[in-house]
């Protein structure tokens, strides 16, 4: 297993026509650049806007993943394709995020889970349930890096879901990511660096660039933070391209220094993970 992951986070502008041509573009940086793994924005290929994510939608499998499964294969990376709204077998519309490995299998599948439904007295409004569906699913996965988180946006926001993802061997987290000028100045590097240091992971935000004629405003900044919870690498707003070298025994040292993970007083409290195959009607738990 190799302990050295290179990342380059993309941070491009969402919703244009060209954006699979923008994200091979951030492929061929990535190869230039010999990274392992590639990073897109939340949304990258359609409008941050509730009422064009079902116009955009597409089945899984569909263009989109197709295209995105070819470039990993293509440039032998591994490609954490932002996210993209899904339409799934029951006609419901998800924020889904996949993750290709270098031969372009799918090798991780997240829909979002916790929808942003905010109204910020004198700041911004924003509905995803009035378009958008929430998955159900905490999403680890393994690579030759060892295993890695995968969550969308708001799902950050909540230290339940980082730690479940912790707790199930997880030393990166994924997080692709579009805070707006409201929440973004007031939250974005302190969650990241609060959910870093209290799960002793490294957390990478991915965000869309800002466009100044799109109805909602990225904060930008895709962030790197390393598991001692310092910033190591951040953008400003701008389009453009971070590299940033994750040395995963960082994370296996921190938590042995401070070993948070095994002092939970499991005696006391604990954290329930639940499942449920509405397929083969099964319900299962998962104790931590």
């Amino acid at each position: 297993m190799s302990e050295m992951l290179r990342v380059l986070q993309w941070q491009m502008k969402t919703g244009c026509a060209d954006a699979l041509a923008r994200a091979e573009a951030g492929c061929k940086e990535a190869k230039r650049q010999n990274a392992d793994l590639l990073a897109l924005p939340e949304m990258f290929c359609c409008p941050y806007e509730t009422a064009e994510f079902p116009r955009y939608a597409e089945i899984e499998g569909g263009e989109t993943y197709r295209r995105c499964a070819e470039l990993a294969r293509t440039y032998g990376i591994w490609l954490s394709a932002g996210s993209v709204p899904e339409r799934g077998a029951d006609g419901r519309v998800y924020n889904t995020a996949y993750v290709f490995d270098r031969a372009g299998s799918c090798a991780a599948k997240h829909r979002k889970m916790h929808l942003f439904d905010i109204d910020v007295k004198g700041g911004q409004a924003f509905r995803e349930s009035d378009t958008l569906s929430a998955g159900n699913e905490i999403t680890v996965f393994d690579t030759e890096f060892g295993k890695m988180g995968l969550c969308i946006c708001y799902d950050f926001r909540f230290p339940e879901l980082a730690r479940l993802m912790a707790l199930r061997g997880a030393r990166v987290l994924l997080v692709p990511a579009a805070f707006n000028l409201t929440t973004g100045p007031k939250h974005w590097e302190l969650m990241f660096r609060a959910q870093a240091m209290f799960h002793q992971v490294y957390a990478l935000g991915t965000a869309p660039a800002r466009d100044d004629s799109a109805s909602y405003q990225s904060w930008g900044h895709s962030i790197a933070v390393d598991p001692w919870g310092a910033v190591a690498a951040q953008l400003d707003e701008r389009e453009g391209a971070q590299l940033v070298t994750l040395d995963l025994r960082e994370a296996d040292a921190v938590r042995e220094q401070i070993p948070l993970l095994r002092h939970r007083r499991e005696d006391v409290y604990s954290l329930t993970a639940r499942a449920v195959d509405s397929n083969k009607g099964e319900d299962r738990h998962e104790q931590f």
